[in-house]
């Protein structure tokens, strides 16, 4: 996916930031060698200023005058869900390769408008589906590519937030502001993990509900999703887990890939292979652990610029973006959930 050995001496990208949050914070911290934060925005104007005080950055108080700058290639948007599509469209239309959040839009309408405006100013648009640069999914891909599963049939995952007070408060509990809850927030890397791995997903059954938190979204989503060879995602997110959990578990005709944890309050970041042997019986075992602190942003925002540079598609685009929220949206639909109203 990425070429570390190629040298430093490459184009640098001028970027602005939209959204100067801790994911925002993140964001600029990955940028490495290749890019240059130039500018930034929040309506927040302390946050800006903080950043600013750290990179040297030229705070805009309007972002609109942010993205249209000429001194600006790249714009990153790490802002609440109901302003992604609209400041990605303007950047779009400024000519800006921009770099978005998950899931890059409240809802398909939002987002189809982004995706007709990105084909005609030729501009390349790089979802934030972060969770495929981590080590395990890396090295889950690696094997997989290889053969080592065999033929793939089935992935179980679940991916869950602890709790913290005052969780129902926050601008991801408002509808208005977030298009969702638990299934649209950490429920769409998962529906991204698994079309990664098992293809394009195109029977959808899935429930979301609310069962503890007093708040108008979410906060839990079941899917049972498959492919048009009945593949299968089985999986779950959640916000009532009480102790933030990632598991994903990918299964093959010749063995098993277990994956937990991404680093930090989610635990060790681990993958286990279990190759079955042509006797069955208990299974080789082979584990490898990460202890180190997460690169999956350095290695997204790398990635996304090599894919500028060589004119490439991005890794995970508006195409990946369209098909998750097209599984979120039928689910909400189904559950009676009704965000775009």
């Amino acid at each position: 996916m990425i070429d570390d050995s190629k040298g430093s001496n490459k184009k640098v990208f001028n970027v602005g930031l939209v959204g100067c949050g801790s994911i925002g914070k993140k964001r600029v911290k990955a940028l490495g060698s290749n890019g240059k934060l130039v500018s930034c925005s929040d309506i927040n104007i302390s946050s800006a200023q903080n950043l600013s005080k750290n990179t040297g950055a030229k705070i805009y108080s309007d972002w609109r005058e942010l993205v249209c700058s000429k001194e600006i290639e790249v714009v990153m948007v790490a802002t609440t869900h109901d302003s992604l599509a609209e400041i990605t469209k303007t950047a779009a239309m400024s000519g800006k390769h921009v770099l978005v959040e998950k899931p890059a839009a409240r809802n398909l309408a939002e987002l189809t408008s982004i995706m007709s405006i990105a084909k005609e100013n030729s501009v390349k648009i790089h979802v934030g589906f972060n969770h495929r640069y981590h080590r395990s999914l890396l090295k889950a891909r690696e094997l997989v590519d290889a053969g080592e599963l065999g033929e793939l049939m089935f992935v179980r995952a679940r991916y869950g937030h602890g709790a913290r007070v005052g969780y129902e408060k926050e601008w991801r509990a408002d509808p208005k502001l977030s298009g969702g809850g638990e299934l649209i927030d950490q429920g769409t890397h998962l529906i991204d993990l698994s079309r990664w791995f098992l293809g394009d997903l195109v029977g959808v059954q899935g429930f979301a509900t609310n069962y503890f938190w007093n708040m108008p979204v979410d906060d839990n989503g079941f899917m049972l999703l498959k492919t048009a060879t009945n593949k299968v995602a089985f999986l779950h997110a959640s916000c009532t887990e009480w102790k933030n959990l990632f598991s994903l578990e990918i299964y093959g005709k010749l063995g098993k890939l277990d994956l937990s944890g991404l680093g930090g309050s989610y635990g060790l970041e681990k993958i286990t292979f279990y190759k079955m042997l042509p006797e069955m019986g208990p299974p080789e075992t082979t584990s490898w652990e990460y202890p180190m602190n997460d690169n999956s942003w350095e290695l997204e925002i790398k990635d996304f610029f090599e894919n500028i540079r060589l004119n490439l598609n991005p890794t995970s685009g508006l195409a990946d973006a369209h098909a998750a929220l097209s599984i979120v949206e039928s689910i909400y639909k189904s559950s009676g959930y009704d965000h775009n109203s």
